[in-house]
């Protein structure tokens, strides 16, 4: 029967009975209606509950199975999330969302307050705008309550039965597919309209970038275990072909994507930040929300800089246009995956909270909140990230590792007073292994157990260490997988925590707070080895050696090799800086000199930090609107950018000596 979806979708109880029948086929039908399995039943088919789930939702609805899997990897990879919402609040395997429910009470990290401008030369920008209130929900962001009305499931199980919650999906489909006049074929090619509709996108670009991804997924098909233990598997169809003249009969809105720089394989909007001038609150003349530059001829870029919003698509992309607020180089939707890009990258955004890097770096913003563990990234939006990292390090020579592609909550505060102020995002739950295993670069072994170095690498979803303050302060986080480990002062799980004075200059404790960096590693971050004692490994870390631990059966750091600074021979210890400035003798008439500014922090004799890199110091003198009298000052002094704690440091070449560890 080829009738209208909603035509031929019966009452709920209707719903139930028919689909019950179909998962009993599949052995689906006591999960699904919320019994326990019998204890006789068979691990294995225990554990292939949701590849029955996708194939009978598919037969139901008459969905090809292999586009109902490509969707759903696209959306979530086929995890649950035990029913917990993502950051636009989806849920489940297919992210139906359901955002009026989820983001009602979306808790926002609060602890930054950095200036993201970071340029002690120039006052700190006025107070940021103030975020739209909530209107009118786009049609993207309430999927779920559209599927309840055509499955006939309610809300609830959308929400939490990954069975009803693949229903709902495919329900959603058939729709669409009836919607474009098209008839429930079993042929996945006759499906990319839908699929392109499926991703709520209203552009033409991100619609076909959504749909050749789905695409790519069933043509190389893929198989993994799920965050619930559930074994799921997509034959691959090398053959598939796509059909893009479905997207063109849709009506959907050409991008303005004249002025963007990204690479062709992503859908790119151009929505510019403005370069304003303006009188701030007390009448004095002051300009926003970037500067203007011309890199890399004057200065290189040397990095990206990856962020969270905070926020909503629609409220972040109106603050991003308000010259009073700051800006980034790039939004990405969590959706689908589409970027919006505000700012050129030759000109100098204000996003890290740090000027030197600022200067030198490209910021992405990601549609997210870092204290929310189950406000989960979707792998639309992982992948479009991916995409454009590699093309815009690629294009600028940038080392795709982690001291190039930082968080922010990597970036260093550039003096002393701006330590504590700085902010923690994209947060403990951003998925540093998956995002590089998508730019080509896992994190793995490079060396044996004497290599001197170690690269942390957990395995993400087992990997859940306690946090506290996601929803309230000292209130314990749900537990989650993370991309953080970590460290204490003694090999062994009661010991205190790492403690970090420039955080903290009183000299507290370090907490599991899900702000809290002074005692964290994070996956990518490489280390150089002080110590190891049975299952725990000590690494040099904020001028202390900071134990981990690392069984063998279950690492949470592999073995690798590098270079590394030490104090020169005869040194008790040399300082680390928050920013690379130039010596005094470099600055020019007119520029005012930058102090070089040591931090609280101390490498001491005999402790090893990796390098990330060697560069200059430079400073970019831009305080006012009128771009004549900016200067780039660029002196003899050369630094080293190494991993000193949970953030980058810089120290002087003239201080320290190189070495090979493990050599």
């Amino acid at each position: 029967m080829r009738g209208s979806a909603t035509a031929r979708t019966p009452s709920a109880r209707r719903r139930t009975v028919r689909t019950a029948g179909a998962l009993a086929s599949a052995g689906l039908l006591v999960p699904l209606l919320g019994a326990a399995p019998s204890s006789g039943a068979p691990e294995q088919a225990s554990a292939a509950r949701l590849q029955g789930a996708f194939a009978a939702a598919a037969t139901e609805y008459r969905v090809p199975q292999s586009v109902l899997l490509g969707v759903s990897y696209l959306q979530s990879r086929w995890d649950a999330h035990g029913g917990a919402a993502s950051v636009t609040g989806g849920y489940g395997p297919m992210h139906l969302t359901d955002a009026r429910t989820a983001l009602a009470n979306a808790p926002h990290h609060s602890e930054g307050k950095e200036d993201p401008r970071g340029d002690t030369s120039r006052p700190a920008p006025p107070p940021k705008a103030e975020v739209p209130t909530e209107s009118q929900l786009p049609a993207r962001l309430k999927t779920l309550p559209r599927a309840a009305e055509l499955s006939g499931r309610s809300a609830e199980q959308l929400r939490t039965d990954p069975a009803a919650n693949v229903e709902g999906g495919a329900a959603l489909l058939a729709a669409a597919q009836h919607k474009l006049g098209k008839p429930l074929s079993q042929d996945p090619a006759d499906w990319y309209g839908a699929i392109a509709r499926f991703s709520g996108a209203d552009d033409e670009a991100t619609a076909a970038s959504y749909a050749n991804d789905v695409f790519a997924v069933i043509r190389d098909g893929e198989h993994r275990v799920t965050d619930a233990g559930q074994r799921v598997t997509l034959a691959p169809e090398p053959g598939l072909r796509t059909d893009a003249a479905q997207l063109r009969r849709m009506g959907l809105r050409k991008a303005a994507a004249g002025e963007t720089e990204c690479p062709k394989t992503v859908a790119c909007e151009w929505i510019p930040a403005p370069y304003e001038e303006f009188k701030d609150p007390q009448g004095n003349p002051d300009y926003g929300n970037h500067d203007l530059g011309n890199r890399p001829k004057t200065q290189s870029i040397d990095s990206i800089v990856i962020h969270d919003t905070e926020g909503r698509w629609e409220g972040v992309l109106k603050l991003v246009q308000d010259p009073t607020y700051v800006s980034w180089q790039y939004t990405l939707r969590s959706t689908d995956g589409h970027i919006a890009q505000h700012v050129k990258a030759k000109d100098v955004a204000w996003h890290a909270g740090n000027w030197y890097v600022n200067s030198k770096s490209i910021g992405l913003e990601h549609e997210g909140f870092l204290t929310a563990p189950d406000t989960w990234y979707t792998e639309a939006m992982y992948r479009t990230s991916a995409r454009l990292v590699k093309y815009l390090a690629k294009k600028y020579g940038i080392p795709l590792d982690r001291q190039h592609i930082l968080g922010h909550d990597n970036v260093q505060g550039t003096v002393t007073s701006s330590i504590p102020g700085m902010h923690t995002d994209p947060g403990p739950y951003w998925d540093w292994q998956h995002y590089f295993t998508l730019l080509g670069k896992p994190f793995h072994r490079t060396a044996g157990p004497d290599g001197g170095l170690v690269t942390v690498a957990p395995k993400y979803s087992a990997n859940q260490p306690e946090y506290t303050g996601c929803v309230k302060p000292g209130e314990k986080c749900v537990p989650h997988g993370s991309a953080a480990v970590r460290v204490h002062t003694e090999p062994r799980d009661d010991a205190p925590l790492i403690k970090d004075i420039g955080k903290r200059p009183g000299g507290q404790d370090s907490t599991i707070d899900v702000n809290d960096t002074g005692a964290r590693l994070s996956t990518g971050q490489q280390y150089a080895v002080a110590d190891r004692a049975g299952d725990w490994t000590a690494v040099w870390y904020l001028g202390q050696k900071a134990w981990f631990k690392n069984p063998e059966k279950q690492p949470t750091a592999v073995d690798a090799k590098g270079w590394v600074v030490t104090p020169k021979a005869g040194a008790a210890e040399v300082p680390v800086y928050g920013r690379a400035y130039p010596e005094k003798e470099a600055y020019p008439a007119g520029v005012p000199v930058q102090t070089v500014s040591p931090l609280p922090y101390k490498i001491l004799a005999g402790q090893e930090y990796v390098i990330g890199d060697k560069v200059p110091g430079e400073y970019f003198y831009a305080p006012t609107f009128d771009t004549a009298p900016h200067k780039v000052v660029r002196g003899k002094d050369m630094y080293y950018v190494i991993q000193y704690g949970h953030r980058v440091g810089y120290v002087r070449a003239a201080d320290v000596q190189v070495v090979r560890s493990g050599s």
